[in-house]
């Protein structure tokens, strides 16, 4: 069953627009309790957005009109919610944000009862049973504070007073996690020095954050930091930065994560779970240990449900999304955090020595904005230019051509033996998809 709204990561969009708008969020919240069925208690979070606070009450509305009792939660980190639906004893979760992307933008994510991400299945199921139109009465609804627990829950990764001695860059991207990351890591010790800590509705993600992780790098240069932190709007991602103040990605954590663990006989099922975007050298690494990585589509959702499947307690995206199963049961950008820095703890090593873990085949990306996402299989050149590439690159490299979930963008991507094959190939397919499509 095809979705019409929602995408990779929920539903995502211009605030205002034609979906994420109050009107649609009080459809969405009723299709979401229609499909639950009976009764019971809905947890809802929300990032630092301008527009969460008025969306929210409107999924609380539709919540209730289908006879669930909405529990506001305010501005909380998407793991903290996902947690929060298992210790409130919900029903449901769900958290309006959008994650990454600008302020102008918001969208809806929901969480089963068990805190992991609903399926493609769920979520179809959801927009079937969409109302024309929610009652305008008001809502009932209580509220909770849910971030103290969450906090303690995290800061449990490491010894009481780790940190001391430690310090810390973070950048909390003026969203969900401006109140959680640094209390925690001052708890354990740390002298923290913040960045993006300042939300005014407007700025979340605003040249900060992972997706803008350069004054991280140059502040922890200046202030001679043992490393920096940078998270998303709503704090399941992670991104590091060395003592050096070279910038670490997710493929670049997780091999520090996954090699650890695996040297330590205590990597579940000697697996770890990425998606087709990480660099085939995370491949390299761990099966030169003996351990395996198994690959899934783009989406931690898809990440987590492989980790289950295969019995797996680490994965993740290159971008950044580090799921601990046995701690958070979606992607938690403190968690990912605290265990790299319990990795240094228990070698000794600085980050600068840890990321040797991970050799990266040459690899070159480009987005490229498209008018209109037309089947890639419909087009007359880029899949031609797709199969020759690959023929080209044999077993020394792949290809990678997707849509974005969240956005009007298609997504290439190359790895190949040398960076000048890498450029070449990628240069093609650039060129095939302008003749095909309009870019932007």
């Amino acid at each position: 069953m095809k979705r019409q709204y929602f995408g990779t990561d929920g539903v995502r969009g211009p605030y205002g627009g034609p979906v994420i708008n109050e009107s649609f969020a009080a459809r969405l919240g009723a299709a979401a309790g229609r499909w639950i069925g009976g009764s019971g208690r809905v947890v809802i979070g929300r990032d630092t957005r301008a527009s969460g606070e008025s969306l929210a009450a409107a999924v609380a509305r539709g919540l209730a009109s289908a006879g669930l009792t909405p529990v506001l939660l305010g501005a909380a980190p998407t793991p903290a919610v996902a947690r929060a639906v298992r210790t409130q004893g919900a029903v449901l979760g769900v958290v309006i944000t959008a994650s990454h992307n600008p302020a102008c933008d918001n969208g809806i994510k929901l969480f089963s009862r068990t805190g992991v991400k609903l399926t493609d299945e769920d979520e179809a199921a959801i927009e079937q049973a969409l109302p024309s139109e929610v009652p305008a009465s008001a809502a009932v609804f209580s509220t909770a504070d849910v971030l103290a627990d969450y906090m303690a829950a995290t800061g449990a990764i490491l010894p009481a007073h780790a940190l001391r001695g430690w310090k810390i860059v973070l950048d909390t991207a003026n969203g969900a996690t401006c109140a959680t990351s640094p209390a925690v890591l001052r708890a354990l010790g740390a002298e923290v020095i913040g960045l993006g800590d300042s939300p005014d509705g407007k700025n979340i993600n605003a040249g900060v954050g992972s997706e803008h992780p350069g004054p991280l790098a140059q502040r922890v240069r200046e202030v001679g930091a043992r490393l920096g932190i940078a998270h998303d709007g709503d704090g399941d991602r992670c991104i590091l930065c060395d003592e050096r103040g070279e910038v670490l990605d997710g493929d670049e954590i997780l091999t520090i994560l996954a090699t650890h663990a695996h040297r330590q006989g205590k990597l579940a099922a000697q697996t770890l779970v990425v998606t087709v975007q990480s660099n085939l050298g995370v491949d390299a690494a761990l099966g030169a240990l003996g351990g395996r990585v198994a690959r899934t589509d783009v989406g931690d959702r898809y990440v987590i449900e492989r980790m289950f499947a295969t019995g797996a307690t680490l994965g993740g995206e290159s971008s950044g999304h580090i799921i601990c199963s046995e701690i958070s049961p979606t992607g938690d950008g403190l968690v990912a955090a605290l265990k790299t820095i319990e990795v240094m703890l228990a070698t000794g090593r600085p980050l600068s020595e840890l990321r040797g873990a991970l050799a990266k085949f040459p690899q070159r990306s480009l987005a490229l904005k498209v008018r209109e996402k037309r089947p890639l299989e419909t087009l007359p050149t880029l899949p031609r230019a797709i199969e020759a590439l690959e023929r080209e690159l044999g077993s020394q490299g792949r290809v990678l051509v997707r849509y974005s979930g969240t956005e009007a963008k298609l997504r290439l991507l190359v790895e190949g033996p040398t960076d000048a094959a890498v450029q070449a190939g990628l240069a093609q397919l650039e060129a095939a998809t302008r003749s095909d499509l309009e870019v932007l």
